[in-house]
Formats: C-alpha cells, structure tokens, sequence
C-alpha cells in the first residue's frame, strides 16, 4: 500500500511540461511523471533507509520511483546481485548518474564494479563505470592516487567508443581524477595527451575538453 501511495503522490507533482523539459535534457520520458529531483528528495526525507521499499519502487519501472528508490535505499544492504539487475535496467543518463553517485559508490565493490562496467557494451551500463570514478574522484577522501592511476587504463581504452552517454562519461571521469590533486592533474594531463592522438573523432573531444580544463591557470592557483 505505500508503495501505491508513493506511486500516486509522485504522479501528483508529475506535468507534460515537466516532462517535456527532461525529454529536451535526453532523460528518457516513456515511463516518467514529469517530478523534479528536488520534490523527489523532499519525500525521500520523510523516510528512514528502507531497503525493502526501495525494491519495490525500482520494480514498479516508473523513472521517479526509481529515483527515490535511490535515495531510501540502505546501502549497506546492497547486493553485488542487486547492483547487476539495477544497472541493467538504466535507460537514461539521469538515473545512471543519480544512481551511481547516490547509493553505488557506497558499496564495498565500488571500484570492482565501476572497472567491470567499462567492459560492457551496453551504453548506460558503460556509462555507470565511468561514472562511478567520476563520483569516487570526488567523495572518496581516503583513496590514493594509486587507485585512480590504476583507472586510467581503461579511460584510455574507451575513449574510441563514440556513444554520446559514454564518451561524456569517460570525459568527466578524466577530468574529476585529474582535479583531485597536482600530481594526477599532471597525470591525467599526459594521459589525454595519448588519447588525444588515437584515431577516433570521440577520443580526440574527450582528450581536447579535458585539457582545456586540466590547464586552466585557474585550476593551478587553486593548488
């Protein structure tokens, strides 16, 4: 029953023209209210971390619901099975994006993961690679620059992939490792220096967008 009262509270704040803004964003509309992700907080807020709610919202396959299954769920009870069935499910950039920075960083296999995806052909489970080192870059306060060196690899290796969800994701995963201290800036300087020289229209805007950030002087002084 909370889950149909959840369902109808969502459809509540949903509108075409809402709709009609994220269709303009790229965010897949076909089973979308229309909610924005601020009125989608507002009511996960009122819940405590509730992992079998969570799964029933993700089940229901309406895209709000999914999102607040995001930001109810309990990330320590999180399955490497669970992580496998969600991302297979991702079909549009936003719930990949929320999914993967909200609860899947979270998880004791996020680096495991976030390595395996880059594998896969599917573009928004790609896409969830890259997006998680995106995330780690910035949240994970503890890591060493040895475990985004190690990432490095396969940022190089997709960058030919031409998929606009991918090449995007490989582009801001390059550039939040490089943020993250001077001696990866200097790293990931050298990297999309390599990549800007591989033969593929996708590797060579990853490569130049990253470096026109990377060699800010701006970006310097902050150091």
């Amino acid at each position: 029953m909370e889950t149909a009262q959840l369902l109808q509270e969502l459809q509540s704040f949903g509108n075409e023209h809402n709709r009609a803004g994220m269709s303009r964003f790229g965010i897949n509309t076909e089973n979308a209210y229309g909610v924005s992700i601020p009125i989608i907080r507002a009511i996960a807020k009122r819940y405590k971390r509730d992992h079998s709610l969570a799964l029933e919202l993700w089940n229901t396959g309406i895209h709000e619901a999914r999102l607040l299954a995001v930001f109810v769920e309990e990330p320590k009870q999180v399955s490497v099975n669970q992580m496998e069935v969600w991302v297979k499910d991702f079909n549009s950039w936003d719930l990949c994006d929320q999914t993967c920075g909200n609860l899947f960083i979270k998880t004791p296999v996020a680096y495991q993961k976030a390595v395996e995806w880059t594998y896969r052909s599917e573009e928004f489970v790609k896409r969830a690679g890259f997006s998680m080192m995106a995330y780690l870059a910035v949240h994970d306060k503890k890591a060493t620059d040895n475990t985004f060196l190690e990432l490095f690899p396969h940022i190089e290796r997709e960058a030919k992939d031409s998929r606009n969800y991918v090449k995007k994701a490989v582009n801001w995963a390059l550039r939040q490792i490089g943020k993250r201290t001077t001696f990866l800036r200097s790293e990931a300087i050298e990297l999309a220096s390599r990549i800007k020289e591989q033969p593929f229209t996708s590797a060579r805007w990853i490569a130049s967008d990253a470096l026109r950030e990377l060699q800010k002087k701006s970006l310097v002084a902050q150091e």
